[in-house]
């Protein structure tokens, strides 16, 4: 289950050889990476801080806070990027995070993380 948790992982990396191929901007994959890994990090320390958390109040406005923090620092940097830089850049990035994040959430519903509860019924 670990594979499919981190398959977008994979897909990140495949895409590099796609960008390379396809002659698509490499500023808009290495956009697109930081963007990933960033949103990573900040789901993998909410989700320690959420393990240790036994206030329902609490947990659910740091879950709330991450998610809603993370798509806003996703969409802002998307858009300074593509400013920044030119339309094929913040598309190309756009579409590649969009690309991970369907198959990370699609994966992360299916492959829960371990020690997550489960429903037996």
């Amino acid at each position: 289950m670990t594979f499919l948790r981190n398959f977008d992982l994979l897909l990140l990396a495949l895409a590099l050889g796609v960008f390379l191929v396809a002659d698509l901007p490499l500023l808009g994959w290495v956009t697109a990476a930081g963007i990933w890994g960033l949103w990573r990090a900040i789901e993998w320390w909410t989700e320690r801080k959420l393990a240790d958390e036994r206030d329902p109040k609490r947990l659910a406005g740091i879950a709330a806070g991450s998610l809603v923090g993370r798509g806003w620092l996703l969409g802002l940097i998307l858009l300074g990027a593509g400013l920044a830089t030119d339309r094929e850049v913040g598309l190309s990035a756009a579409l590649l995070v969009l690309a991970l994040f369907t198959v990370h959430f699609t994966f992360k519903l299916i492959a829960p993380a371990p020690g997550a509860p489960t429903s037996t019924t």
